[in-house]
């Protein structure tokens, strides 16, 4: 009986004793740094810079096109001139839908990529975590999991250069 009572006792200090392994990730960073996620960042900055050429080379056009009717109309039959003038406007409207069309297309595709890039970290972030005995994986970022965490428990820069690396070999 002292035996099984001794043997309990000494499992549950035993059992008590075991420390739960735990680390943070700086999220912020992990993203910021993250060359994937600069290079998204970068190819749909160049996408904007040439959908804005364009949209700007559209719109001149069709200033010139109406700074052209303007000039005209005065001397058109005013039925004539309305033609016009209505013509213009359903342009106008074209013109406005296809950016929005245009603009949203973009969006999607950048959110598309995001999003799927927030799951390649998770991924990482589980794998780090299974391989190496954590038990708990703590997001720290402004508003604040992680209010405080001493710098040998922050993985960042190990899951950073374990995606970096795995990045760079498939691209």
């Amino acid at each position: 009986m002292k035996k099984g009572i001794l043997v309990a006792i000494v499992s549950v200090v035993l059992f008590s004793c075991q420390q739960e392994k735990t680390a943070f990730v700086n999220n912020e960073k992990l993203i910021e740094e993250y060359q994937e996620r600069i290079d998204i960042e970068d190819k749909y900055k160049v996408l904007m810079e040439d959908y804005t050429k364009k949209k700007d080379s559209f719109r001149n056009a069709f200033k010139a096109e109406v700074a052209a009717f303007q000039a005209q109309a005065k001397s058109m039959p005013a039925d004539k001139a309305q033609e016009i003038y209505d013509m213009l406007g359903q342009k106008q409207q074209q013109i406005q839908q296809n950016e929005q069309i245009q603009e949203r297309t973009i969006s999607q595709q950048s959110q598309g990529e995001i999003d799927g890039l927030l799951k390649t970290i998770d991924a990482a972030i589980i794998a780090h975590g299974e391989a190496n005995g954590y038990t708990y994986i703590f997001g720290k970022n402004k508003v604040g999991s992680v209010q405080y965490g001493a710098e040998k428990n922050d993985i960042t820069k190990t899951i950073l250069d374990n995606l970096n690396k795995t990045y760079s070999e498939t691209k």
